[in-house]
Parts: C-alpha cells; structure tokens; sequence
C-alpha cells in the first residue's frame, strides 16, 4: 500500500492522524437500513453544530468534496432570474459565478483588492445602491492566497438587507472561530480535508431555518439531484439517506473531529492563530516577500516564489531533497505564489521549523 513518505504541508488535504485511519478500517454495516448508523449519523450532526455555532437539525453531512457542498447550496437557493451577489476577493470568491449561473442565477459581483480583506464600508456604499439580492456568497479564507474575510459582519450587514448569505469556510473553519448563528449565515459548508484532517471525500454543511423555508417554497423544482438539499431536511427522522452513505469515510471523520473537540475549539484556533504568525514571521526573516498585505488567515501561508526557481521546480526540490511538500496556487497565481499550509494536524510549531529550515538551505 502506497503511503507517503513526506510531510505534508499543503493547504488541504492535510495529515490524517492513525487514530482516523483506524476509525475508517472497521465495518458498519448496511448504512442504508442500518438504525445504528442513523443514531452514528445523528451523534456526528451534534458534534459538527458545536463546531459551526449551529444546531444539530441545520446540520447536513453529504458525500463528496467540499466543491459538492457548494454546488448543493447554489442549485437549492438558485431560481430562474434569481439576482445573486457575488462577494470576492480571490479565484473561489469569484468562482461561485460558474455554480449560479447553471441554474439560471443572474449574477452581481462585488470585486475586492485581493491582497487584504473585504472592505465593509465599501460593501455598505455598494447596498446602499442596489440591495435587491435573493442570496449573496462570499468565501471565510480563499486559498489560493490565503486572505481572510470578516465574514461575521460581511453577514450581519447582508442580513440587514434582507440578504440570504452563503459563506465557503472550507478552509477556515477550525482554525478560525465561526458561528452561524451569532453572525446570521443561512448556509454555511466545510470540507473533511482541511481543519478537520480527515481524508477528502465529505461536504459538512449548516442550512438556517430560514433558508430551508426558501428551499421548500421554491416556485420551481431543484435542477439537480445530487445536489438537491431538500432531500437532506428530514432525512435521519425519516430514516431514508438520498444515496447510500459511505460509512467508512463517516467514521473516519467522527474520529476526526472527536480529536479536535478533545483538543478544545479555542485550543485549536489558539494553536492555528500562533503557529500561522510564527511561519508568516520566519518566511520574512528568509527574505521572502508575502503576497498578502494583512488580513492572514491561520490556516495558509502565500508567499512569491524565490528569485531563480519556478513554483514547480521549487516545490520539487523540497520534496525530492528534503521531503517535504508545500503547493503553488491557481490560475494567474499559479506562476509565482507558493502556499504553506498549517491546518489541523500540520498545525505544529515544529513543522513550521521543518519547512523553513528547509528552504533557507535551499536558498544559502
């Protein structure tokens, strides 16, 4: 069996301890008909509400990547003629385009400076303007560059507006605090693979009331049935999951994320918010230039690329000599930003000192 023989500092997926490959390796048994498995189901909705700031029923655990979860969220909200917002600031922020405008959306964009945070005030100017939106979108951290959005009052402003908000914490929740509640987001998604340091394969989601009333009272069917959320409401009451559930990789994430409630949830983004300072302070000191001005997301680290090196021979480099392995970015990043990521299980101080140990003899 192939496993890898390096350490694994990329922004997702992450290091997946033995105790979760453990949990993956047993037999549930039938999670089609299974009533254990409904009640195993149940258990893991509660431990996610804990982590989203939700409530047990809001919470829906679908199969696939994250990417699934957004395309649930944009094809169940989506009507026909439906003007959607499109808050962003990187590639995934704008990204949520291609998953409204499938399903007929009409989109708006709201277009940041990519090197720092939404800025709220202009986001108040801009609704000032024009505030007739059904729903807006809007990414917690955007990978490719690692910036992080206030997206607690990006929401509390959009909901003042009578604005349904969907929020893509893929890659934040966990390492950073997050309450749907408090901050008034009606559908909010993670994935398995980052924070959670599961392996890829699940979508979690939490859906507010008020967005599985819009879902329910749609004058038109969802045009999808994979990413159909209404099929997911009263699936465990009911005991009928619309597909079969892949138990192995549920287990695997229960294991998970009892490993990070036994940690604490301030614990563990204590430990993201220090451990990203001291490898954002330690690539300086090499020289490096980030490519962000402020706004730093604990879980992701983008800096240029080392003058002399493409991303793609430096990454090799590290990992052929040193074993280690970081990532570039996406689309016009992709030539010259190198990500570091500290998520989850790769969230140590000594890894941090592993990688850069690693690049300063690269650069002697």
């Amino acid at each position: 069996m192939y496993k890898p023989n390096y350490l694994m500092m990329t922004p997702g997926p992450t290091i997946v301890r033995e105790n979760v490959l453990e949990a993956r390796s047993k037999f549930f048994g039938n999670p089609d008909i299974d009533e254990e498995f409904f009640i195993f189901y149940d258990e893991l909705r509660e431990k996610f509400s804990k982590v989203f700031g939700s409530e047990k029923k809001n919470i829906v655990i679908m199969s696939g990547e994250g990417m699934v979860g957004l395309d649930a969220a944009c094809a169940s909200l989506t009507e026909k003629g439906d003007r959607v917002l499109v808050i962003a600031n990187g590639l995934f922020g704008e990204g949520f385009e291609g998953l409204i405008t499938p399903y007929g959306g009409e989109v708006v964009k709201f277009l940041g400076d990519t090197k720092c945070g939404i800025d709220i005030e202009k986001l108040k100017e801009f609704l000032e303007k024009d505030s007739n939106f059904k729903f807006a979108t809007v990414v917690h951290c955007d990978t490719p560059t690692g910036v992080l959005n206030d997206v607690e009052n990006i929401c509390k402003l959009l909901k003042s507006k009578g604005i349904l908000t969907v929020v893509d914490t893929v890659a934040a929740i966990g390492g950073e605090f997050f309450n749907v509640k408090d901050w008034g987001v009606d559908i909010a998604l993670g994935g398995s693979q980052k924070v959670f340091s599961a392996p890829p394969g699940l979508t979690i989601l939490s859906v507010s009331d008020e967005a599985w009333k819009i879902i329910k009272n749609r004058k038109t069917p969802i045009n999808s049935f994979y990413c159909n959320l209404s099929y997911w409401e009263n699936c465990v009451e009911e005991r009928l999951f619309p597909y079969t559930m892949p138990a192995s990789d549920i287990m695997g994430l229960d294991k998970a994320i009892d490993n990070l409630l036994d940690e604490g949830i301030e614990k563990v983004v204590k430990r993201h918010k220090e451990v990203s300072k001291y490898c954002r302070e330690n690539i300086e000191k090499l020289g490096l230039k980030l490519y962000l001005e402020n706004d730093y997301a604990s879980t992701v680290t983008a800096f240029y690329v080392p003058e002399g090196y493409t991303t793609k021979e430096f990454i090799k480099k590290l990992k052929d000599e040193y074993k280690i392995m970081i990532a570039s970015s996406y689309g016009e990043y992709e030539k010259y930003i190198l990500r570091i990521g500290h998520m989850g299980e790769g969230a140590k101080l000594e890894y941090i000192d592993r990688v850069v140990e690693a690049i300063k003899d690269i650069l002697k």
